[in-house]
C-alpha cells in the first residue's frame, strides 16, 4: 500500500498518539534542563493543535532543522549523547519530533513502538515501586492507543470520546494483565549478570546523597529532601535516637568557603572499646544508589564489608560508587577511644586554618584560649554561646567571604552545617584539633518490619574534638540549639523553619509504615540478581542453574504459558454483540415469543415480509414490526456507521413494542 493510499488518522487517533508520547516522556522532564522541556513540551503542543486545526503536513524545510538542533542542543548542555541521562533526553526529542511526521496508522504504530521504549527506560533512573506503577499505566494508555489504532475505522470519530475511551483503556488493560505471567516468567529465569539486570554501571548521573565536601547550603538541598537514604535491620533492639549517628565523610581541609575531605589512609587497627564499654552492635545496611563511593555506619564501625576499606578517620569507602541498591553487614562501637596518639601530621591537618579569613572568629576563640586555658571550659564556652543566642532554621540567611564571622557575629541564624562548620572553627583557632564528621542522625523505626529508616532528611553534620587521654571526641553543637534535632529528629527541629506539608507528622508516619512495601519490592525485585537466582532455583530442585539451564527452564514454561493463552483466546464464547445487533436479537426473540421465529438463514426484509402472509390478528403490532426490521436494515445495511443517536432510537423502540401471542401456528418459517 502506498503511503497516499494508508489509513489517515482522525482526531481522536491522532489525539491518544500525542497523549501517549506526553505520557512516555514526562518521568524523563525532571532531569532535563528547562529549556529544553519548555522546547518539547511546546512542541509536542503545538504539533497537536495544527493537527486538530488545518490537518496539513509539516514541510521537510522544518521537520530537517528540528532534527539536527536538538542533537546539537543535547551535545552542548551534556557534552556528548552517549550515556542514560544524555540518552534518554534525546530519546525524548526525537520521539516528539516523530509527531511532525505521523499522519497514518502506520507512523503511530512506529510512534507508540518508540514511546514504549523511551517509557522503560525511565527505569534506568528509578525502580521505587510507586514511580514502576505509573510508568506500567502508562503502558496501558500506549497500548489503549494501538488498540483504537486496530479497531476503530478513520472515520470513527461520529463515536462519542468518552466511550470508546474507556473501552480502549479496559483492553489495554486486560493487555497488560494478560502479559504479566509471560514476563515474571522471562523475569526469574532469564539468565542475569551479577549485577542486577535493570541498571548500566559506570553512568555519571547525579543524585542526592551527602559528598564529600560541604559549604553553605550543601546539606540544605538533603534537609528538604525525605526520599529513603538507606534502610537497617538489628540483629537485636535499635540503639537509642541520640546514639544513631551514621558515620560517613569526615572533612579536614577548610579553604575558607568549603570543607573538603582528605585522604588519611587507613586504619587496619580497631578502636578501643575503653573500661566498661557496651557489647558491638550488628546490623544490615541496604543502602540506596547515590554514585558516590562513601557507605554508612553506626559511629564507630568497628570493620569494613566486602570491596570497601576503612580509613583512618573511620570512614568508610567502597572501591566503585554506590550505582545500585547495596546490602552489607557492618558492627559497630557506640561507646569507643579513638586515637589516643595524633601524629604531626595529623594535629597540623587538624588545626589548619586558611589565612586572612574570619578575624573576629579567631580573636574570639583566642580569648578563649587566654582567658579559659582548660580545653573543656573553651568547648563549653562555645556551646554556651550557642545554645543562648542562636536559632535553628532550614532557611539560614545568605552568607559572605568571611562565612564563619558572618554566621557569629551577624545571622545567628542556621543548621547543622553551619553549627558544626563554626565550632570546628573556633576550636582550631583555639588551638584544639577539630574536623568535622557528615552523614545522618536519627532514623525512623518501623516496627511493624523490624528495620529503621534513615531519609535523606536526616542528613547531618557535627563536630569532633581530639582530647589527651580521651582521644577523637564527638560534639554535636546543634544538640546545643535545637536539643529536638536529635531527641526527635530532623522534621520535629524544621517544623516552622521551612517544612513542607508533606513533611508533617501524620504524613511522614503513614509514609514511613508505607515504606515496608517498598522494602519488599526492593529485596524481591530490584535486588533480584544471578546469586538469589541461583538460590531461588536450588529450592526447586534445580542444583546447577547455568545458563543452558536457564533457557531451557524459561523455554519451557513459556511455551506452557503461551499454550494456555492460545487456548484461552481460541475459546468460543458467546460472541458480543454491538448495540445495534443486540437490539435486533432482542426484537427478534420479541417475535418468537410472539409465535414468529425468524429462522437461522433467514434476513430481517425476508422475516419482515413473511409476517403479513397470511393475514394474522394484530395488524398494528405487525406492522410496528416490520418498520423495527426495515429500520433495522436501513442503519445496518445502508451506511458504514450508524449514528449513535438512531442505534439509541433504535434500541428504545424495541424496547417500547408489546406483542402478544397474535401469530397461528402457520406464521412460522417454512
Amino acid at each position: 500500500m502506498s503511503l497516499s493510499l494508508a489509513p489517515v488518522l482522525n482526531a481522536r487517533q491522532f489525539s491518544l498518539v500525542c497523549a501517549s508520547v506526553l505520557a512516555a516522556i514526562v518521568p524523563h522532564l525532571w532531569r532535563m534542563p528547562w529549556w529544553l522541556v519548555v522546547s518539547i513540551l511546546a512542541l509536542l503542543c503545538g504539533r497537536w493543535l495544527q493537527r486538530l486545526r488545518d490537518g496539513r503536513r509539516i514541510p521537510a524545510w522544518i521537520r530537517l532543522p528540528l532534527i539536527v538542533l536538538f542533537p546539537v542542543l543535547v551535545i552542548v548542555y551534556y557534552g556528548n549523547i552517549f550515556g542514560r541521562e544524555p540518552g534518554a533526553t534525546l530519546a525524548c526529542a526525537m520521539l516528539t519530533l516523530k509527531l511532525l511526521e505521523t499522519e497514518t496508522r502506520r507512523d503511530a504504530r512506529a510512534s507508540i513502538c518508540f514511546a514504549s521504549f523511551v517509557l522503560m527506560s525511565a527505569l534506568l533512573f528509578n525502580t521505587d515501586l510507586g514511580f514502576t506503577l505509573l510508568l506500567f499505566s502508562a503502558l496501558a494508555l500506549l497500548l489503549a492507543t494501538l488498540r483504537e489504532l486496530d479497531a476503530r475505522a478513520p472515520d470513527a470519530s461520529a463515536i462519542a470520546w468518552l466511550p470508546a475511551l474507556l473501552q480502549d483503556l479496559r483492553g489495554g488493560l486486560f493487555a497488560l494483565l494478560f502479559a504479566t505471567p509471560l514476563a515474571l516468567c522471562a523475569f526469574v529465569f532469564f539468565p542475569r549478570l551479577d549485577a542486577p539486570l535493570w541498571r548500566t554501571p559506570g553512568d555519571d548521573i547525579a543524585r542526592t546523597g551527602v559528598g564529600d565536601s560541604m559549604a553553605p547550603g550543601t546539606i540544605q538541598q538533603l534537609l528538604i529532601d525525605d526520599s529513603p537514604a538507606f534502610r537497617v535491620g538489628f540483629d537485636g533492639a535499635p540503639p537509642e535516637r541520640a546514639q544513631r549517628y551514621w558515620r560517613g565523610p569526615v572533612l579536614t581541609d577548610f579553604d575558607g568557603t568549603t570543607w573538603t575531605r582528605r585522604n588519611s589512609g587507613f586504619a587496619p587497627a580497631t578502636p578501643d572499646a575503653g573500661k566498661g564499654g557496651a557489647a558491638p552492635v550488628s546490623y544490615e545496611i541496604t543502602l540506596e544508589p547515590t554514585d558516590k563511593p562513601w557507605l554508612f555506619a553506626l559511629d564507630l564501625p568497628l570493620d569494613a564489608p566486602a570491596d570497601a576499606a576503612r580509613g583512618n578517620d573511620m570512614s568508610l569507602v567502597r572501591q566503585h560508587p554506590v550505582s545500585e541498591l547495596l546490602r552489607y553487614r557492618v558492627s559497630s562501637l557506640l561507646q569507643y577511644r579513638l586515637d589516643l596518639r595524633l601524629n604531626p601530621r595529623q594535629r597540623s591537618a587538624a588545626l589548619a586554618l586558611p589565612e586572612s579569613f574570619d578575624p573576629r572568629s579567631v580573636a574570639l576563640a583566642q580569648g578563649w584560649r587566654q582567658d579559659l586555658r582548660d580545653e573543656n571550659a573553651i568547648i563549653r564556652a562555645a556551646l554556651d554561646l550557642f545554645h543562648n543566642a542562636f536559632f535553628y532554621t532550614l532557611a539560614a540567611p545568605a552568607l559572605g567571604r568571611d562565612s564563619i564571622d558572618d554566621f557569629l557575629f551577624s545571622t545567628k541564624r542556621g543548621f547543622c552545617e553551619h553549627y558544626a562548620a563554626a565550632f570546628v572553627f573556633l576550636m582550631r583557632a583555639a588551638g584544639i584539633p577539630a574536623r568535622v564528621v557528615t552523614g545522618y542522625q536519627g532514623g525512623y523505626f518501623n516496627a511493624t518490619g523490624s528495620y529503621l529508616i534513615v531519609r535523606q532528611s536526616d542528613a547531618h553534620a557535627w563536630a569532633e574534638v581530639w582530647l589527651a587521654e580521651r582521644g577523637w571526641v564527638r560534639i554535636d553543637p546543634t544538640a546545643a540549639v535545637s536539643p529536638q534535632r536529635i531527641e526527635l529528629g530532623a522534621q520535629a527541629a524544621a517544623s516552622g523553619a521551612g517544612a513542607r506539608w508533606y513533611q508533617t507528622d501524620w504524613i511522614l508516619a503513614v509514609r514511613n509504615q508505607l515504606d515496608l512495601v517498598n522494602r519488599g519490592w526492593n529485596t524481591i525485585v530490584v535486588q533480584f540478581n544471578a546469586l538469589r537466582q541461583r538460590g531461588l532455583l536450588t529450592q526447586v530442585g534445580i542444583d546447577r542453574a547455568d545458563y543452558a539451564t536457564l533457557i531451557w527452564v524459561l523455554v519451557g514454561l513459556s511455551s506452557i504459558l503461551l499454550g494456555l493463552a492460545v487456548a484461552w483466546v481460541l475459546r468460543t464464547p458467546r460472541r458480543k454483540l454491538d448495540p445495534l445487533d443486540a437490539a435486533y436479537a432482542a426484537l427478534c426473540r420479541k417475535l418468537a415469543r410472539a409465535g414468529a421465529v425468524r429462522a437461522p438463514a433467514e434476513g430481517p426484509q425476508s422475516y419482515a415480509e413473511r409476517l403479513q402472509s397470511p393475514p394474522v390478528p394484530g395488524a398494528q403490532t405487525v406492522r410496528q414490526a416490520q418498520a423495527l426490521l426495515m429500520q433495522y436494515v436501513g442503519l445496518r445495511y445502508a451506511c458504514a456507521l450508524p449514528e449513535t443517536e438512531a442505534v439509541a432510537a433504535f434500541t428504545r423502540a424495541v424496547r417500547g413494542l408489546r406483542t402478544a401471542r397474535a401469530y397461528a401456528a402457520t406464521a412460522k418459517p417454512a
